[in-house]
């Protein structure tokens, strides 16, 4: 809980600083995600590079049409279910856990042979 309240303090303090660390963060942890647990590369086998180009974008966009598709369907379930059936208080926290699973999807997505 320290940590959380670490970060709201300072959400409110620099938002838009945090917001930047914490997209970066997120999509760098969904690139983490989609080599270890989706593609099974191991540690050995990691490409660090594409783990740093992901958190360096902090953001993205795969051009690829089912991506985008699957974005339609993906996020405005999750807003309508975050905003109706979530506390406030909370809301961030599911965005951002659905957000790792997402980014992990995209960098799967935008990294297949």
């Amino acid at each position: 809980m320290a940590l959380w309240r670490a970060y709201q303090r300072a959400l409110t303090a620099h938002p838009w600083k945090v917001q930047v660390l914490t997209a970066g963060s997120l999509m760098g942890l969904g690139d983490v995600i989609s080599q270890q647990l989706v593609e099974r590369r191991g540690l050995r086998e990691h490409q660090a590079g594409r783990t740093l180009t992901m958190v360096c974008l902090g953001c993205g966009f795969v051009d690829y049409p089912d991506a985008l598709v699957t974005n339609y369907y993906l996020w405005p379930a999750v807003q309508l279910a975050n905003f109706y059936l979530v506390p406030l208080h909370y809301r961030l926290a599911v965005v951002q856990c659905v957000a790792v699973v997402w980014n992990s999807y995209l960098s799967w997505k935008a990294h297949q042979l």
